[in-house]
C-alpha cells in the first residue's frame, strides 16, 4: 500500500460485535466486497470514522495472519467510542490505514523468548502480536504473558486466553486482578509485582502495554531483574491523532509517534523529553 492509499477512506461493514468487558467491545470489519480491507503488521493502527460523528485512531487487534477480516477492541471513553458501542452488526463505517511503525516481529523478535506484559485494555494492541507469534510458532522461542485488570470482568479476550493461548506449547499465561473477589480463584495483585513473582529470565525480550503508571513500575521492576532497555518495547498509540504526522499533536521531542512509532524500544524513549 502506498502513502496515498492509506489516506483514502474505505467504506467497511461491521460483521460481528463481541462484548469483552462491561466497557470494551470487539468489532469485526470487512470491506464492501466481504474481504479484509487492507494488509497490516502487528502494532499498526487504523482510523475508524462514523460519518457525521467523528473519527478516532485505534490499534488493529487481529493478527495479520488472519486473512478474512480486521478486528478492533474498543473501550467506551468518548464521543466516537460511545457511538461505536451503540451500533449494530451491518453498520457501515469508514476506515483508513494502516498507520505507524509495527513491532519488529520478523527481525528483532525472531527466534527470541518473549515476555508480554499488559494491563486492562493494554492487551488489545498486543493481541495482534501475540496471535501472530502463535500462528508462526516455529519462528519464536518461549512465550510468557502476564496480564492483569481491575476485576475478572475487565479481562479482555478472556475466553480466547483460556481456550487457546493456554493450550499452546511453551506458551505460559499468568492472569491477575487487582483485588480479591468471590468468584476468582487465580492470582490477586498488581501487574508490576506479579511480573517479579513470575520470575521470567532476564534474557527474554519484553513488550509492555497498559496504563502509564503500570508501565512505569513494570519497567522499574524489569530493570531491577536485570532486563536490558534495548530488549524492552512498548507502544504509545494513545498519543496518535491524525496518523500521518500533520497535526503535530503526537510530537515528543523530535519524534512524531504516528510516523516514528507508535512502537518504541525503551532506549529510544530515553532519548526523548519526559513528555510521554
Amino acid at each position: 500500500m502506498n502513502n496515498l492509499d492509506c489516506l483514502i477512506p474505505i467504506v467497511a461493514v461491521v460483521t460481528d460485535i463481541r462484548r469483552d468487558t462491561p466497557d470494551v467491545k470487539t468489532f469485526r470489519v470487512v470491506g464492501l466486497d466481504g474481504k479484509k480491507p487492507f494488509i497490516h503488521k502487528p502494532g499498526q493502527c487504523a482510523m475508524l470514522s462514523i460519518p457525521g460523528v467523528g473519527e478516532a485512531l485505534f490499534s488493529i487487534t487481529s493478527s495479520p495472519t488472519n486473512e478474512k477480516y480486521l478486528e478492533f477492541s474498543i473501550k467506551k471513553c468518548g464521543c466516537v467510542t460511545e457511538v461505536l458501542h451503540s451500533i449494530e452488526v451491518g453498520q457501515q463505517i469508514t476506515l483508513r490505514g494502516p498507520y505507524g511503525r509495527p513491532f519488529p516481529v520478523d527481525t528483532v523478535f525472531a527466534k527470541k523468548d518473549l515476555l508480554f506484559v499488559a494491563g486492562g485494555i493494554g492487551l488489545a494492541p498486543l493481541r495482534s502480536v501475540i496471535n501472530y507469534i502463535r500462528d508462526k510458532r516455529e519462528n519464536y522461542g518461549k512465550v510468557a504473558v502476564v496480564y492483569g485488570a481491575r476485576t475478572a470482568e475487565d479481562l479482555v479476550d478472556y475466553e480466547e486466553i483460556e481456550k487457546e493461548w493456554k493450550n499452546v506449547k511453551d506458551f505460559d499465561v499468568y492472569l491477575t486482578i487487582d483485588r480479591e473477589q468471590p468468584d476468582w480463584t487465580g492470582h490477586v495483585g498488581f501487574v508490576p509485582n506479579y511480573v517479579k513473582e513470575v520470575g521470567v529470565p532476564n534474557t527474554y525480550t519484553a513488550v509492555l502495554c497498559g496504563p502509564p503508571i503500570m508501565i512505569k513500575f513494570t519497567l522499574a521492576g524489569l530493570l531491577e531483574l536485570g532486563f536490558k532497555k534495548e530488549n524492552i518495547y512498548t507502544t504509545l498509540e494513545l498519543r496518535m491523532k491524525c496518523g500521518i504526522g500533520k497535526c503535530g499533536r503526537c510530537n515528543v521531542g523530535d519524534k512524531y509517534v504516528c510516523k516514528d512509532g507508535p512502537v518504541f524500544c525503551m532506549t529510544e524513549l530515553d532519548e526523548l523529553p519526559d513528555e510521554y
